[in-house]
């Protein structure tokens, strides 16, 4: 029998798909860009905005005989035993494979923010912990495992990373970015990229694009950025993604910006996305987003018209269920209100990726021989690590950490005890979990005070819970003031509970009006430092509060940003000194809970000044963290006089750090750019390069930036991306306030224009003396 073309894998996939197309009717064509949430909860408390109202009905034994696009979260959706899953996902595949005339399968996705969104597997640090890091080589093996394990179920697409830049900590969703700086975000979300699809598991960006600077905070609220900051700011991280990570798929913002949803913006989806930067993968509706354009943006009076619009723009999955992307539209090309050369154009893009995946070929089979074990040894590890460098030192004024190991200790605070104060709102038992109260966390996650315990056998170690995380009751103060005055030292753990629209005070819908710890927590933290007992601050949150209350009062000020499940131990590692603190912060920490929007990417206007009696100058500066040893910084490379180089040349700019304590330690230089003067306003700083360095007591290493004029581009008044003549600053600093050395550039020649092959990433070099 001979094979048809589409089934040769000897054939580009190209011509596969063009055979295939050839072959298949309009609704088998339109099957392919939807898919289907089997299992979906149509009552009580939903994992997606308005999934209630949006979730529409199916007959499943019907509906796959047209084929199918994408199953959606077979394991994220209720608890199921992984090598369960993995059958029934097998089943499922071979149900719709053989209901079908062609006998595809359809794409299977699942959530992975922050590790693989099902019961039983690794939860690793958030993304925020990743940008504390600093260390993209570590989060890209992170990606590598949690693809690995994707993959052992059958999963093809995974649903992250999350490139949003931090503009308002007050987002409920802060804690699922990596910063507020569009280099960080880049540079660690596309190791995160190459990490995943190293693995064979499609990356999907999001929120493709502006979702973090939501007006006010507010989830899904419109975005009013300017065409500047969405260009030098919101857009970059994607773009680094796409090209340095190979990310094979886009997902459509919620937002609006200007009043053009992202789901039904031509400019954004096709114009920018495809023909500028050149993208050929898929992109993928947000859940409900495509429905969301008739009924909470108004932009189209029914499915019908939504589908148009956001087929039109680019749009290829509807996901997570079929509503706008089957029957309407399929009626709505039969009557000839949309073009059916739309449909094909999309339904090309998913069958290349299928293709790409081998759900194309006659030999797939859904069945896989692989073992199964999404918690293992292995992942802890990584977690474990990934955990311990993302811990951020703020403040250790006198040297009261290490705690010493006989101590007398009052553990006080409600985030102590409780496992769930690792984990941020996509893991599994924060997201899911909290519908199945019967259902064990299915993870081993010990609390801080276990890990304490555990770290420190000599110590005697006691605890009061003080209060609740987000009720204003005061009722358990007074045991928690007897317990530390009873103590030598006090370890006061607050911070966030993880939850989904409005059940938690971190997570998607969890937004704020300013940046104050939830509940009674500053209170008590003022009852704490009442007693005279020295007490060491250990904030465990998804974004960062504002300390200013307390500066000057506290022995010393910890930062976990949700660690994941290896957390406690971690932390519990820097209290006691097992683990020397190298996170740095990827936000800032502010003064006053109020005063925001506010980051560090501010131009002159946004600093503070004498015309204002509100200074916006965070407590804890953006790349800030210390160390328990100490670092010099020798043998800087500058010059005394400016260096001219040309507007498309490069610069090298080094220096010597040696570690000048007595114990091993990894310090973060950080690379700044500086323009005193250029035809737009610019960031007073902004981060284009850095690099982790781990030293042996008394080792140095020599570190080299290699600066090329890329880097200082940015979009002119006209909308172009120019690297203009004149004064640069390369400013080499321990955080974005704290300036070591500086090397003073003068570009010369004309106006360049920065196009889409330009650099992106400051190249660094070490060596080992």
């Amino acid at each position: 029998m001979t094979t048809a073309p589409w089934r040769d894998p000897a054939l580009p996939a190209a011509a596969r798909v063009d055979d295939l197309l050839s072959r298949m009717t309009l609704e088998e064509k339109a099957a392919q860009l939807y898919g289907v949430w089997v299992g979906a909860d149509t009552d009580g408390e939903g994992v997606a905005p308005h999934q209630h109202d949006m979730t529409a009905d199916y007959d499943w034994d019907e509906l796959i005989t047209r084929g199918l696009g994408q199953l959606t979260r077979s394991f994220g959706t209720a608890p199921v035993d992984p090598a369960l899953g993995a059958q029934a996902l097998a089943r499922a595949q071979r149900r719709i494979a053989d209901a079908g005339r062609f006998g595809i399968p359809a794409v299977a996705h699942e959530e992975c923010l922050a590790g693989f969104t099902t019961w039983g597997a690794t939860a690793y640090p958030v993304p925020l912990a990743w940008g504390a890091s600093f260390d993209p080589p570590l989060v890209e093996e992170v990606g590598r495992h949690i693809g690995r394990d994707l993959r052992s179920v059958g999963v093809h697409q995974g649903l992250a990373p999350v490139l949003d830049v931090v503009r308002d900590a007050r987002w409920g969703r802060v804690e699922e970015t990596i910063g507020e700086d569009p280099y960080l975000v880049g540079t660690v979300g596309a190791a995160y990229v190459r990490g995943l699809e190293s693995a064979g598991v499609v990356a999907t960006l999001k929120h493709f694009a502006g979702y973090a600077s939501s007006a006010g905070a507010r989830n899904l609220a419109p975005v009013r950025a300017g065409v500047r900051e969405f260009a030098d700011v919101t857009l970059p991280p994607f773009e680094m993604a796409l090209r340095e990570g190979g990310a094979r798929s886009v997902m459509a913002a919620y937002t609006e910006t200007d009043g053009i949803p992202a789901s039904a913006d031509p400019v954004l989806l096709t114009e920018l996305l495809r023909e500028e930067w050149g993208f050929t993968g898929t992109v993928v509706a947000d859940y409900f987003g495509i429905g969301f354009l008739e009924t909470l943006h108004r932009v189209a009076g029914s499915t019908a018209e939504a589908a148009h619009l956001a087929l039109a723009a680019g749009l290829d999955v509807e996901l997570p269920t079929l509503k706008c992307y089957a029957e309407p539209l399929v009626e709505a090309v039969r009557a000839g209100r949309v073009p059916e050369a739309l449909v094909d154009r999309a339904a090309r893009r998913v069958l290349e990726q299928k293709c790409e995946l081998g759900l194309l070929d006659e030999d797939w089979r859904p069945e896989s021989s692989e073992r199964i074990d999404l918690d293992s040894a292995a992942n802890r590890l990584l977690a474990r690590r990934l955990a311990e460098e993302s811990v951020v030192l703020l403040d250790n004024p006198d040297g009261l950490l290490p705690l010493s190991p006989d101590t007398r200790i009052a553990v006080v605070g409600p985030r102590a005890a409780d496992a769930l104060a690792m984990l941020g709102c996509y893991s599994f038992p924060s997201h899911v979990l909290p519908h199945h109260p019967e259902v064990p966390l299915g993870i081993e996650i010990p609390t801080l005070l276990e890990s304490l315990r555990t770290e420190l056998p000599d110590a005697k170690v006691t605890f009061a819970e003080g209060c609740a995380v987000s009720d204003p009751d005061t009722s358990g103060f007074e045991e928690a003031v007897a317990r530390t005055a009873e103590a030598d030292v006090c370890v006061a753990v607050l911070g966030d509970r993880a939850g989904l629209f409005g059940r938690g005070t971190s997570g998607e819908g969890c937004d704020v009006t300013e940046l104050r710890l939830p509940g009674a927590q500053s209170e008590l933290l003022d009852a704490l430092i009442s007693t005279g007992v020295p007490v060491v601050l250990v904030l465990l949150t998804g974004r960062p509060y504002a300390l200013g209350r307390w500066h000057g009062r506290l022995g010393a000020v910890v930062q976990a940003f949700f660690p994941g499940e290896e957390g406690g131990p971690a932390v519990a590692g820097v209290l006691s000194g097992r683990v020397n603190p190298s996170g740095r912060l990827p936000v800032s920490v502010p003064q006053v809970p109020g005063g925001q929007p506010w980051t560090y990417l501010q131009p002159p206007l946004g600093l503070a000044d004498a015309v204002s009696n509100l200074d916006p100058t965070p407590l804890y500066a953006f790349g800030h963290g210390r160390s328990y040893t100490t670092f010099a910084w020798e043998d800087f490379s500058g010059g005394a006089e400016p260096a001219e180089i040309a507007t498309d040349g490069s610069y090298d700019v080094s220096l010597t750090v040696r570690n000048t304590g007595d114990r091993a330690g990894a310090e973060v230089v950080q690379l700044y750019l500086h323009d005193p003067v250029a035809s737009v306003t610019r960031p007073d700083v902004r981060l284009i390069g850095y690099q982790r360095v781990e030293l042996a007591p008394g080792e140095s290493a020599r570190v080299t930036f290699h600066f090329h004029t890329d880097l200082s581009a940015f979009t002119d008044r006209t909308g172009r991306r120019v690297v203009e003549p004149g004064a640069l600053e390369l400013r080499l600093g321990a955080s974005s306030a704290e300036t070591r050395h500086v090397a003073r550039l003068d570009l010369t020649g004309p106006v360049r224009e920065a196009g889409a092959e330009r650099r992106l990433r400051c190249e660094t070099a070490v060596a080992r003396a």
